[in-house]
């Protein structure tokens, strides 16, 4: 009698499937970084339109905050350990080293300085935030061993402006605004919920259009300084009591407008949902572009001093970020953005 064989069964797939992106999240950054590049690209304006001024305000009244919150709730499972911390190294500390070198470059280029000045420990432009999320990513685990991050965060924030701290390292933004990460490392879907729902859409453009209107108003008398979160209450030239107030104002608005942000992006997959994956792109690369333009002094050209001027002002920077986020120039500097340094590690 001849003997049976029945085939082993195939061994069931130990890969873990890949996890498919939020369109939410991707909509959120892609736009958030849209305003990031408004902002730089409309500063030139700000003296000469007076909409630029008030657009310019309401901007930086939430977009970095945005910008770093959403950062933080992606870091949540960062650790020390393993591929992480390797991948700070390569996405986040290398191209912080490059283009802290390549802007400086830039700038003594076109700018005919007469020295050279290249300082790590001085960010340039806009890449203190590579070095700020460098300092924020390395601190997640001792966030997660406190009781209450955020009420630690928002108290070192606070009392970061009570005294001039060194240039060095960007200490007033790196502890300014770190409760807009710690806040996002407690976030959890359930909390994104509230504002996906449908019913917070009207609410969300009803507080973004009073925060505009807020803006306009505030615009001549505030300091536009404030907004940075870079200067001390001294050398905003006012007292440590009514400084204190006013960066839990400051806290408290950009909350409330991040939050009515959120309310308003939309939920499902559209033709720039893409993008979102590649806003670092965006965020590092604009900043050559609008230093050559104001370089080459195309702000104080006078058909740009007046709303018609501005209006296009923003469809270029609308265009020129979302260039930016398309897979030819991410991958044409993924050298740079995404560096292999595979080389640079032990194999332990």
């Amino acid at each position: 009698m001849s003997q049976i064989t029945v085939p082993a069964p195939a061994p069931a797939s130990t890969a873990a499937p890949a996890r498919a992106r939020d369109a939410f999240f991707d909509n959120a950054k892609y736009l958030a970084i849209l305003l990031v590049v408004i902002g730089h690209t409309i500063v030139g304006l700000r003296a000469k339109v007076p909409a630029a001024e008030g657009l310019y305000t309401f901007l930086h009244m939430f977009h970095m905050p945005l910008f770093i919150l959403v950062t933080g709730y992606f870091s949540r499972t960062f650790s020390l350990n393993g591929h992480k911390a390797r991948r700070l190294l390569t996405n986040v500390g290398i191209p912080y080293v490059l283009f802290e070198v390549a802007y400086s470059l830039w700038e003594w280029h076109f700018n005919h300085k007469p020295h050279l000045e290249i300082s790590l420990l001085d960010p340039i432009y806009l890449t203190w935030f590579l070095l700020a999320l460098f300092l924020w990513r390395l601190s997640t685990p001792v966030w997660r061993q406190i009781r209450w991050p955020l009420a630690v965060a928002v108290a070192l924030s606070l009392l970061a402006y009570t005294a001039p701290l060194p240039d060095d390292l960007e200490m007033h933004r790196v502890f300014g605004l770190a409760p807009f990460y710690v806040l996002g490392l407690s976030l959890r879907p359930a909390h994104f919920a509230v504002l996906r729902a449908r019913r917070a859409r009207p609410v969300g453009a009803v507080v973004l259009a009073a925060g505009l209107a807020g803006a306009f108003w505030v615009r001549d008398r505030v300091d536009y300084r404030w907004f940075y979160w870079r200067d001390s209450h001294h050398e905003l030239g006012v007292g440590n009591l009514g400084g204190t107030a006013m960066r839990l104002a400051m806290m408290v608005t950009a909350l409330v407008l991040v939050a009515a942000f959120l309310a308003v992006v939309p939920r499902g997959r559209h033709w720039f949902t893409g993008f979102g994956a590649a806003t670092v792109s965006a965020y590092l690369l604009h900043g050559f572009v609008i230093k050559y333009a104001q370089f080459q002094g195309w702000d104080h050209l006078p058909w740009l001093r007046n709303g018609w001027g501005l209006a296009g002002t923003v469809v270029f920077a609308v265009v020129l970020g979302t260039a930016l986020c398309t897979s030819p120039v991410r991958n044409m500097f993924r050298w740079a953005l995404e560096p292999r340094a595979s080389w640079a590690f032990s194999r332990k």
